[in-house]
């Protein structure tokens, strides 16, 4: 089954290329974005930016934002979704294909590696491999406070509005039954920006007919 999906893979691959450079670099920066980041989606979205937003310039960072909204509002891992979303943007399926397979390849055949040589107990009882995971550690985190404060800066995040991201965060952490679900804020988040829009265009237009009289 695997052998048959990289197949499939290699020939719309290598028509891709032949036609448009994009698809490889596509591939390769998604490829690069899977093979070093370590700690989930979150951290991967600072280097996803730089490849795509800062070097390429293939998108802005207002319709990253955008995107990366839709990646979070569909089911699955972050990290695929957002290579899906960019890459159709892009070049439609072909170009999710080569982005999506560029961020799952790296992960599967890490884990396939670490399935057949290493174990948890080879890793917690190795001293070498248990500090390298330490040291990771911190690195991740600041992979993820850095989309945070890219995301908070293009979403323009003020003094008014901040308590938005901060009660909700606190909501999510609290544990509390039905409060605490991401799914309640994702639908109460789409119903207030749809809100703000209908509110915004009636004043829009209260203050078009105010300047014709």
């Amino acid at each position: 089954m695997i052998r048959h999906i990289l197949c499939n893979f290699a020939v719309v691959f290598q028509n891709a290329t032949m036609t448009d450079n994009i698809f490889f670099k596509l591939f390769t920066s998604f490829f690069k974005v899977g093979a070093f980041t370590f700690g989930g989606g979150w951290a991967m979205i600072a280097i996803i930016e730089k490849e795509i937003v800062t070097k390429n310039k293939w998108i802005g960072k207002e319709e990253f934002l955008d995107l990366l909204a839709i990646a979070q509002a569909m089911p699955g891992i972050l990290a695929v979704n957002i290579a899906v979303v960019i890459g159709d943007r892009l070049k439609g399926i072909k170009g999710s294909l080569c982005a999506a397979l560029g961020t799952i390849l790296p992960s599967f055949f890490m884990i396939l590696a670490i399935a057949i040589f290493l174990t948890p107990e080879t890793i917690k009882n190795d001293p070498t491999l248990s500090a390298i995971f330490k040291g990771i550690r911190p690195a991740v985190v600041a992979l993820i406070i850095a989309p945070m404060l890219t995301t908070a800066k293009v979403a323009k995040i003020s003094r008014k509005t901040i308590i938005i991201p901060i009660a909700t965060a606190l909501l999510i952490y609290s544990g509390i039954p039905y409060i605490s679900s991401p799914v309640v804020y994702i639908i109460l988040g789409c119903v207030g920006g749809y809100m703000y829009y209908v509110i915004s265009q009636h004043k829009k237009l209260g203050t078009g007919k105010e300047d014709k009289q």
